[in-house]
């Protein structure tokens, strides 16, 4: 039975990422491709950006069998260097 996830992606600054230099956005548009390959692959279920009048910021769930797994995906995204990221396990009930 596979494990979910939700993993929470809080930009270095509060005005990111409405003020992303160029370089930033690069890393930004490897980061969304990195996850699309990661939802062909099973284990990233939806992901986007939450628009949160306190602060934007980046949202995921994931299904793996190990919570292991989670911390590889995070430590092979490109976005990882733009900001702190936050695990937490869920309790999901996945519509079949």
């Amino acid at each position: 039975m596979k494990k979910h996830f939700v993993i929470k992606l809080t930009g270095n600054r509060p005005t990111f990422p409405n003020d992303m230099t160029d370089d930033e956005r690069v890393i930004m548009q490897a980061h969304s491709e990195y996850l699309k390959g990661k939802m062909k692959e099973g284990l990233v279920l939806i992901f986007g950006p939450v628009f949160d009048p306190k602060g934007v910021y980046g949202l995921g769930i994931l299904a793996v069998d190990e919570e292991a797994q989670v911390h590889e995906i995070i430590a092979n995204d490109p976005a990882n260097v733009l900001g702190t990221y936050e695990v937490a396990l869920m309790m999901a009930w996945i519509s079949a």
